[in-house]
């Protein structure tokens, strides 16, 4: 673990796992002061308000918390309705050495859990997802990604909640129905969370 100073107020966490990440975020909940913590795949950003004594608190509360020990936390269970058309999943399916029926009740029939957000508002990278599904971005990203794609790169599968370049291999879309990832007007704006579990239901 190692914490680097952000300007006067916040402090970054370094550690070596996503699970580590999940169990710092959980032992710093309820720090005075505490304005927002930020995880990442290895980081989380913790800002306090000016001159809060919680930023002198970090450290210790980080040493006698089990980093290894994944947390126990109340989280929302979110179902998904998802139609499997996206336009990498032949190639998907080809790389996992798996028929595209296959590939399609393995990435539905998985648990996720929101690891962390970003890229975009909305975006939730989600963990959990089936070892042979866990592939390399493209050669060449797209330029345009339509909005409510559902992609794979590396450990993560998520969706994008807008029509942004990227280069997730596409599985699949959000059907019409589903709710919008990430709506300014609503509250909390973003649907998924740090910490939410997430299933995929395939739909026609």
């Amino acid at each position: 673990m190692r914490l680097r100073r952000c300007g006067p107020d916040a402090v970054l966490v370094e550690v070596d796992s996503l699970g580590a990440v999940a169990a710092a975020r959980a032992a710093l909940v309820g720090l005075p002061g505490l304005v927002e913590l930020v995880p990442a795949a290895r980081t989380v950003l913790v800002s306090f308000e000016p001159g809060s004594p919680g930023l002198r608190q970090v450290q210790a509360v980080l040493e006698q918390a089990d980093l290894s020990a994944a947390p126990v936390v109340d989280s929302a269970e979110v179902t998904l309705p998802v139609v499997y058309e996206g336009a990498d999943l032949e190639l998907v399916a080809e790389t996992a050495g798996l028929s595209v029926a296959e590939t399609i009740a393995l990435h539905s029939g998985a648990d996720y859990t929101v690891a962390f957000c970003g890229f975009a508002p909305g975006f939730a990278y989600l963990t959990g997802l089936p070892e042979p599904l866990c592939q390399p971005r493209l050669d060449n990203p797209r330029t345009r990604v339509p909005a409510g794609s559902v992609g794979v790169a590396g450990e993560f599968t998520g969706i994008y909640p807008r029509s942004s370049p990227g280069g997730w291999r596409l599985v699949a879309r959000l059907a019409d129905d589903a709710a919008a990832l990430f709506d300014p007007t609503r509250e909390p704006a973003a649907l998924l969370s740090p910490g939410d579990r997430v299933r995929f239901e395939a739909v026609s």
